[in-house]
């Protein structure tokens, strides 16, 4: 069952289209994350459902309710932002019990839904402590709390982890994790992290100007992106790409010519073979870690330029005339720079696109 809907959403500030007809759609219990580069209109989307950014056209329905025109107050969510915005001279326990006593809800009330969150939250011994003394960590534990008290139809977050040091925000998306599991409420997370979108997302939006670019879990969009954009923004490193021109094809089997093969050619059978002719020139996707430098058949001949040491693992960084090759490496492969290497890969990761950028 749809919990949330967004039909053909708009957002425009006088001439300028930020949101260009959006539709997402979330079940009950989903984590949604929405995705994409800085200025994409993610976070814009997100204040909208909050009702903290008008809608300029299309419809927003909450649990079967048009909410487009509808007060935040009465839209029964709660956000989570990139700030923890507590109140510096309120406990923990009444920055948590503060909007709750705005709805003058009775005391004994307030008192159990605060012990509740911070059971949840284990923050059970910080609730007499003002926010100063509180780690980054923790302010963003009663900041979650303060929206867990209202019993919300959704939780919204704004980049909630983006102030945090690398190994805390680990730490949270574990947190923030086993909260959606424990509440089994619908959540929708913005992030420009991508990693946090794949360890988090049940399904996961990816946007660029104000466009939706695909929809899926993180399985689909790593294994089958729609296009490059979504193929170079899923995955850690990004993806490798290579433009190759097509020098012979027929219903099953494409000849693909780049410098940097092995061989001079590539042959491929590929189910989309015939939707290409030759003399287009296709883009060539190959992810880091898909690459064997080890490979008894080699695809690539490269250039080493440098490494990165990543404890039991090698980043390594090679050239093919202008373009760059990332390949992530087991071990640490002894290489000097400048050497010739070469680099294999199973023909099952090969993807294609299209001089569209379009997956073939």
């Amino acid at each position: 069952m749809t919990f949330l809907q967004l039909d053909n959403i708009k957002k425009t500030f006088g001439e300028l289209s930020v949101i260009k007809g959006v539709n997402i759609s979330a079940s009950k219990g989903e984590f949604v994350v929405f995705v994409g580069p800085s200025g994409c209109g993610k976070s814009t989307l997100l204040r909208m459902i909050a009702g903290l950014e008008d809608v300029s056209s299309g419809t927003l329905a909450i649990d079967g309710k048009d909410v487009t025109y509808e007060e935040p107050a009465k839209r029964e969510v709660s956000m989570v932002f990139q700030s923890y915005a507590l109140y510096p001279h309120m406990s923990v326990f009444e920055n948590m019990a503060f909007g709750l006593r705005m709805a003058k809800l009775p005391e004994d009330e307030i008192k159990r839904r605060v012990a509740e969150a911070a059971r949840i939250l284990q923050i059970e011994p910080l609730l007499e402590r003002k926010p100063r003394a509180l780690s980054g960590g923790q302010r963003q534990r009663v900041a979650i709390g303060r929206s867990i008290v209202r019993n919300p139809k959704i939780f919204l977050f704004d980049e909630p982890l983006s102030n945090l040091d690398a190994e805390l925000r680990s730490q949270m998306r574990v947190e923030i994790a086993k909260l959606h599991r424990n509440l089994g409420a619908t959540m929708v997370y913005v992030t420009h992290d991508q990693v946090e979108a794949m360890t988090l997302a049940d399904r996961i939006v990816v946007l660029r100007a104000g466009l939706v670019e695909q929809i899926g879990s993180p399985t689909e969009l790593y294994d089958h992106p729609a296009n490059t954009f979504v193929a170079g923004f899923i995955g850690s490193p990004k993806m490798n790409f290579l433009k190759a021109k097509v020098t012979g094809a027929d219903s099953a089997t494409l000849q693909l010519s780049h410098p940097a093969f092995e061989a001079g050619s590539l042959s491929l059978t590929h189910l989309s073979a015939g939707k290409a002719k030759v003399g287009d020139t296709l883009t060539v996707g190959l992810r880091p870690e898909h690459l064997d430098v080890a490979a008894a058949t080699p695809l690539l001949k490269l250039t080493a330029d440098f490494s990165e040491n990543l404890g039991g693992s090698t980043q390594i960084y090679a050239r093919t005339g202008e373009e760059t090759i990332i390949i992530l490496a087991n071990g640490r492969p002894d290489l000097t720079p400048g050497a010739q290497i070469t680099a294999g890969i199973d023909p099952g990761h090969i993807y294609l696109f299209t001089p569209d950028g379009l997956a073939l």
